[in-house]
């Protein structure tokens, strides 16, 4: 048989058209050059993406986290809700590198779908755009996967990864933590990007009865409001005050997270009651029937970024906090442990 009576197949008749990943960099590019900050040696398009640590830094160490979404994407892919999951991909990792002292430097991305749709993509790298800016991390490179046959049609996946650096004398790690300490709870925005495989749940279990509305915001943009980004806020914090630890509160809720930066022997006991709860939180747990110890577990509930500081710099730290936006409660305190719990609510 001669090749002329088999038809020629392209890349894109395989279903990867290199024209549309082309007009996404372009879409892209403007969006990461808003981003730009003093260390950036190179823009997108490059096989590699160059940072030179700024000259500031005496001793840096480099700290590194990477997260995704989760299935928050589910809900953006049914409520086609999909500019602010960048965001929430943003603060994953950023607030994990913050809680070691660190300011985010850089932050990759990774987008993966079976058919790229260049405005769902554009909208999703805007939010991721929107989240390196507001936490002064630069967008200098990342991936886009065409992959066809990989994801349902109209369905992505996304990772992400941040960069960051602190003074080797200021790591974050818990070590001097102890007994008599104040833990402060800084409110999160919403459920964040934890727990939404519940969160699907009571929305399916609601049905048609959902609120209208949880905390003055409609119901679907109450439930995908995107992470709160804490690094501007606390980074400022920590240049005025001798913050011990931090605890970046996400799978695991409270009581999983706090005990990462406590040493051995020492429970942080929570006072119940000590922070409101929103009537976001309330809806899920009526909705999903739990108890608090659940609620607790399973998302942040209220809280979503941890202080612990000594008590006498307690009230000033928190009237900084509060100073620059941030809702602050006082929730508890650290103590010996004893034979309990690493983290108590009551």
């Amino acid at each position: 048989m001669s090749s002329s009576a088999t038809p020629p197949i392209s890349y894109k008749d395989a279903g990867v058209d290199i024209d549309a990943g082309d007009a996404l960099v372009e879409r892209i590019k403007p969006l990461a050059k808003k981003t730009l900050r003093e260390g950036v040696m190179a823009g997108i398009g490059g096989f590699g993406a160059l940072f030179e640590v700024p000259k500031r830094y005496q001793e840096p160490v480099l700290v590194s986290g990477t997260d995704g979404v989760g299935t928050k994407l589910k809900l953006a892919f049914e409520w086609n809700m999909h500019d602010t999951v960048g965001i929430d991909l943003v603060a994953m990792s950023v607030n994990d590198v913050l809680v070691q002292g660190a300011e985010p430097l850089f932050f990759l991305d990774y987008f993966a779908c079976g058919k790229l749709d260049v405005d769902t993509a554009a909208a999703v790298v805007g939010g991721i755009a929107k989240g390196c800016e507001l936490s002064g991390c630069a967008l200098i490179g990342g991936e886009t996967a065409e992959m066809p046959g990989m994801y349902p049609a109209g369905e992505y996946d996304l990772a992400g990864f941040a960069v960051g650096a602190v003074e080797k004398s200021k790591i974050l790690t818990g070590a001097n933590v102890q007994a008599g300490d104040v833990v402060l709870g800084l409110a999160s925005s919403g459920v964040h990007s934890n727990g939404f495989s519940l969160v699907r749940k009571c929305i399916e279990r609601a049905g048609a009865d959902v609120p209208a509305t949880l905390d003055g915001k409609p119901f679907k943009q109450a439930i995908m409001e995107p992470t709160r980004l804490y690094v501007k806020n606390v980074l400022a914090a920590l240049a005025a005050h001798p913050i011990k630890a931090l605890a970046h509160i996400t799978g695991g809720g409270l009581l999983e997270n706090i005990p990462r930066v406590l040493p051995e022997g020492l429970a942080a006991h929570l006072q119940a009651g000590s922070w409101p709860q929103t009537e976001l939180f309330a809806w899920l747990q009526k909705t999903a029937g739990i108890d608090d110890i659940e609620m607790n577990r399973t998302f942040n509930n209220g809280i979503g970024m941890v202080v612990v500081v000594s008590a006498d710099a307690a009230e000033a730290t928190a009237a900084t906090l509060r100073g620059l936006g941030e809702s602050v409660y006082t929730i508890g305190t650290i103590a010996a442990r004893g034979t309990g719990a690493a983290v108590t609510v009551g």
